[in-house]
């Protein structure tokens, strides 16, 4: 039985909502879900014979995020070439990348397309792991605070690959709006670009030197496209050994909980990634990051791993525990007491502790005899380690608060039960894009002596051309 207790979960009415109401929902919550989807999710809890709680609903939306899910790559596109004929791409990554990596099937190839991270064979005994994410929303917001934990949650991702890698290198590429750029062409509620590129340089470089990872290459580009969200690309390189790289959950291994505290920044993250840039988002969907701690975090882990004392792990990413727990759990089940989880503060609310993407924690699969021993590492490094739940083989995500049910989904429906996207897409050609370019010469632009000379130092000065020295 779900509690009855409002002051600790509220349902949601979703049963008796028409489809406009059902929008409100979506857009009052920052839930980012369409129509099509808020009908989905009503129908399945017709079924069930009840309203959801925000525990549940919020759940739903965060693992079905175009950060989580990818709707868009994983879409139905019907694709159309004026005058060459059309296509249907079903499920669009899976049917280009995938599939040519599939058909090659390179035995150098270790892990693909289903883990926090690729990996591909570095030599007999170990495997290169990388992982790229963009952080575009979190930096346009706060260009300190979201490129570094943009940072940092690729670094969580080789750490939460297989069973996990070691940091070694980061990498980043960034197109801003010109830092010269007028204030009268910066739209109302944008910061200006100048603002946002210093930055994002010091948030990435910051996090990367605090814990002793060098960002050792990468690239800028200025374009006005990016005024109000620039491009954040960050990416970390990683070492695991070979036999490092698979992991499974097991029924009844418990679920622990190691590094940081969770708070309510980073809130919606998942969902917010989904939605347009718009002026009264709370900065509170940023999270707030602390490398010191991922830097002690990470040192119990890679301990840890050769220790044997886990079974799987994933990071904390969008999504909090909703998405790691969710994801661990998906092929068996899992009980969370969500209630356990070490805070920052009081006054969360059973949902707020459920999908926080406060940074810097991982969570584990650990046989319960091996969880003395990994508190006891943990405590070593000054890393929190928690048990909050334990692996079930029923199927469902259950989520408890102080004993009662807050929340309880099916698995299937959970990560099986989101309607398709449905897209068009028609590339339009013209006669003149046939023709080739052609190579122009300063005395084909009428240019002499000291006019070449003037338009060679204006295209070296261009931020496109010029040295990038102040970031190296």
């Amino acid at each position: 039985m779900l509690t009855k207790d409002t002051t600790l979960v509220k349902q949601v009415p979703l049963l008796s909502s028409e489809d406009s109401q059902l929008l409100e929902i979506s857009r009052k919550g920052l839930l980012s879900l369409n129509l099509q989807e808020m009908k989905a999710i009503q129908t399945y809890f017709d079924r069930v014979g009840r309203d959801p709680t925000d525990v549940e609903l919020e759940t739903i939306a965060q693992t079905w995020s175009e950060h989580c899910k990818h709707k868009t790559f994983s879409a139905v596109i019907e694709y159309e070439e004026k005058g060459r004929g059309s296509r249907v791409y079903d499920n669009l990554l899976k049917s280009t990348i995938m599939k040519a990596t599939q058909e090659l099937d390179k035995p150098w190839c270790l892990s693909t397309f289903k883990d926090n991270a690729g990996v591909i064979e570095l030599d007999e005994e170990w495997g290169v792991a990388f992982k790229v994410e963009t952080h575009n929303h979190p930096s346009a917001l706060e260009p300190y605070g979201g490129s570094g934990t943009g940072l940092g949650g690729v670094i969580r991702d080789i750490l939460g690959v297989g069973l996990g890698a070691k940091p070694v290198m980061n990498t980043d590429v960034f197109a801003f709006a010109p830092p010269d750029l007028p204030a009268r062409k910066i739209p109302r509620g944008v910061l200006h670009p100048r603002r946002i590129i210093q930055g994002v340089v010091a948030g990435v470089r910051d996090y990367g030197n605090r814990m002793g990872i060098p960002t050792s290459n990468g690239a800028v580009y200025y374009d006005e496209r990016f005024v109000a969200n620039p491009l954040v690309f960050c990416g970390t390189v990683g070492l695991i050994p070979k036999n490092k790289v698979e992991k499974e959950v097991h029924p009844g291994d418990l679920v622990v909980s190691l590094g940081g505290r969770t708070g309510r920044d980073g809130i919606h993250g998942a969902t917010f990634s989904s939605a347009a840039l718009e002026e009264g988002i709370s900065s509170s969907v940023v999270q707030i990051g602390h490398a010191i701690m991922e830097k002690r975090t990470m040192d119990v882990l890679l301990q840890a791993r050769d220790q044997g004392l886990y079974r799987a792990l994933t990071d904390c990413g969008a999504g909090g525990f909703s998405s790691a727990i969710g994801e661990l759990g998906s092929s068996t089940g899992v009980s969370i007491d969500i209630e356990k989880a070490p805070l920052k503060y009081e006054g969360l609310v059973p949902w707020e502790i459920w999908v926080s993407e406060s940074q810097e924690r991982m969570v584990l699969a650990v046989q319960p005899e091996n969880w003395a021993m990994l508190k006891v590492l943990a405590e070593s490094e000054n890393v929190e380690a928690t048990v909050i739940g334990e692996f079930t083989d029923d199927k469902k995500l259950t989520v408890k608060y102080k004993g009662e049910i807050t929340g309880q989904i099916d698995m299937k429906f959970l990560h099986d039960g989101m309607p398709r996207v449905h897209r068009r897409a028609v590339w339009l050609t013209s006669t003149d894009s046939q023709k080739p370019p052609v190579a122009l010469k300063a005395k084909d632009l009428g240019l002499r002596g000291s006019d070449a000379n003037r338009l060679v130092l204006d295209l070296l000065a261009h931020p496109n051309i010029a040295s990038k020295k102040w970031i190296v």
